[in-house]
């Protein structure tokens, strides 16, 4: 299930057929053996609301935290790019050789958090992850080095704009982490199969009723699939795209 709650397409082909099979396993093997009368069908008609209705409430919550998350994710990019757009300017206040050295590695830096972003290649990721972390360190060092050398509140202001750089990097990747449990993964599904079972248990017999039954599936995986492409951060449709930062590249000016 973790594996394919970052494959959205391979997640909603996997539940249309598991949601299938128990919807007609509750029609043709549980209603074979055990069919309902006219005395237990009002019972299994509350039964089955109420299967329904928790079914629809476990994926708006899930729903609800997806979105939450890639709201998350939208305002960090914006947050990196206003650091890395600050500190650029900031780096005037460092020596000359220092702030010529930081604004170069900025650049760089801000080419790197770029293709974080659109990279769905988990080798290239970590490339980019090496490189963005040695990145890192050099601009501290060219910014400490500068600060060294001219020790003053001035040249604090770079220092402490780097470190809102180096921390919005940090935040942003807490957020890429942040993503919905696979235990509530595994609630919704739970949930969604016997829901598709109660309902093919609870339809009458003939082929309408029969293709009914895959409405149902078609639904529950339709909305699986949706929760799991805005959760996915690299392999859904739904991404957040770079914006903030790609016109901040187009406006820096180049070295």
């Amino acid at each position: 299930m973790e594996q394919f709650v970052n494959h959205p397409l391979e997640l909603f082909l996997i539940d249309m057929v598991l949601m299938s099979l128990a919807a007609w396993f509750g029609a043709a093997v549980l209603r074979g053996k055990k069919p309902l009368d006219n005395a237990t069908r009002e019972d299994f008609a509350v039964v089955q609301s109420a299967t329904l209705t928790l079914l629809a409430l476990v994926i708006g919550f899930s729903l609800s935290m997806a979105v939450g998350r890639y709201d998350q994710r939208k305002n960090y990019e914006e947050d990196e790019a206003n650091a890395i757009g600050t500190e650029f300017i900031r780096a005037d206040l460092l020596p000359a050789s220092e702030a010529a050295s930081t604004r170069t590695l900025l650049l760089k830096y801000l080419d790197q958090r770029i293709q974080y972003y659109r990279v769905s290649d988990l080798q290239q990721l970590a490339q980019v992850n090496a490189t963005t972390a040695q990145l890192q360190t050099d601009m501290w060092t060219a910014v400490r080095s500068g600060a060294a050398a001219q020790p003053n509140p001035v040249t604090a202001l770079a220092i402490a704009g780097m470190n809102d750089v180096i921390n919005a990097q940090g935040y942003t990747q807490a957020a890429w982490w942040n993503r919905i449990p696979f235990a509530a993964w595994t609630l919704m599904t739970l949930i969604g199969l016997g829901c598709n079972l109660l309902v093919g248990y609870g339809s009458r017999t003939g082929k309408v009723k029969v293709r009914f039954l895959l409405i149902m599936p078609l639904v529950v995986s339709l909305s699986f699939m949706l929760i799991a492409d805005i959760d996915s951060p690299r392999n859904g449709i739904i991404r957040v795209v770079p914006q903030n930062l790609i016109n901040l590249a187009q406006s820096l000016p180049k070295p």
